[in-house]
């Protein structure tokens, strides 16, 4: 039940491909919605922005990038509407309106806040600064290496077909299990709190296939990408060690024994 449209939405959809279903950080909506048009990344720490946007992109779902958001574009994207002076201030109501339903934008000065759409100046402000992209080419090249990832790794390309699973660790980790057959599995670990010491993990999917151990071969952490390096996350005397707000992805490697 949605209160604000008093009518229920959404229709079962277990027996639909992962394919069929766009996946996505921001949209057009819900950056215009937030009154002031700020992006993703002007509203959450970097690390668990690039830790949700390697979800996003290794799931087996489509993902949609909106706008600028590959180089982490500063340029705010507001409503904007071209009408008639008379129509002009309608939209301008039914905007004030239909925001009024979020508790944060419904009070006097936030209603006063909000940008004309009809303002040329409002257009204006959304347009991209295309030198950010090589400003930015940190972020860049994170969105080029997990796109490669995507396309070329065997055992993600085969998710898109179904079968992967996935375990809570804690109230903010979890991890995402994707099961290659003779290409060997695939682990995902996400974490969006503080770092996390589990000793022991009681979870089966966690567990390397037999007689082997996990190797990072992606994380969101890594220096190139602005983070602060990821060491080893399973330890031989300390358990596992999962860095603060970061994914990391796992395959088996052929040496069993954990890093000290």
């Amino acid at each position: 039940m949605y209160p604000w449209q008093k009518n229920r939405r959404g229709i079962p959809t277990l027996d639909l491909p992962p394919t069929r279903f766009v996946v996505f950080m921001e949209n057009h909506d819900q950056i215009a919605n937030t009154g002031a048009g700020k992006r993703l990344v002007q509203e959450a720490s970097p690390g668990r922005c690039r830790a949700l946007t390697a979800l996003m992109i290794l799931l087996p779902n489509t993902p949609m990038l909106f706008q600028g958001q590959e180089f982490s574009a500063s340029s705010p994207f507001l409503y904007f509407a071209d009408h008639t002076p008379e129509l002009s201030k309608l939209v301008f109501e039914g905007r004030k309106k239909e925001l009024s339903q979020f508790p944060s934008i419904a009070t006097p000065e936030g209603i006063a806040h909000l940008d004309d759409p009809a303002d040329p100046s409002t257009f204006e402000s959304c347009k991209l600064d295309w030198g950010e992209r090589a400003q930015n080419d940190q972020t860049v090249g994170f969105y080029r290496d997990l796109i490669r990832l995507r396309r070329g790794d065997p055992v993600l390309r085969a998710q898109r077909r179904g079968g992967l699973d996935g375990a809570v660790l804690s109230k903010h980790a979890f991890v995402i299990r994707y099961f290659g057959g003779k290409e060997d599995d695939c682990l995902l670990v996400v974490n969006l709190g503080r770092r996390l010491n589990a000793a022991p993990i009681a979870e089966p999917l966690v567990a390397p296939p037999r007689g082997r151990a996990w190797k990072t071969i992606f994380s969101t952490e890594s220096p190139k990408y602005g983070g602060w390096g990821t060491p080893p996350l399973e330890t031989a005397d300390q358990g596992w060690w999962i860095p603060a707000e970061c994914a990391v992805l796992l395959i088996p490697t052929d040496d069993p024994t954990p890093a000290r």
